[in-house]
């Protein structure tokens, strides 16, 4: 059965978040959304999304160690980051005070 609320249509913005905070491989932001989620996600849940980002220009590969491929947010990507924020703060102000009673 499938969770109805699993925020799957939120992982663009999560990874570029996590991106703008540090340069983050695969793995590490596979990692990062295992500590707030309690589940690791799939490679082929997030390379899809880094490879998409990428085509689009808001992250881009850097420098790295072996086979460990690094990203960071592009300029393109702050500004679409700035704008998918306040898109999201838009959306969901309106729960804040009950997001604050349940979290």
């Amino acid at each position: 059965m499938r969770d109805c609320c699993d925020m799957r249509g939120f992982l663009s913005f999560i990874v570029l978040r996590l991106i703008a905070k540090k340069n983050m491989s695969g793995e590490e932001i596979r990692e990062e959304l295992k500590k707030r989620r309690g589940t690791k996600p799939s490679p082929g849940t997030i390379y899809p999304v880094l490879k998409a980002l990428s085509s689009s220009g808001f992250i881009e590969e850097i420098s790295s160690k072996g086979k460990v491929k690094k990203y960071k947010l592009t300029a393109k990507g702050r500004k679409e980051l700035k704008v998918a924020t306040i898109k999201f703060c838009s959306i969901f102000y309106d729960m804040k005070d009950e997001f604050g009673r349940h979290c």
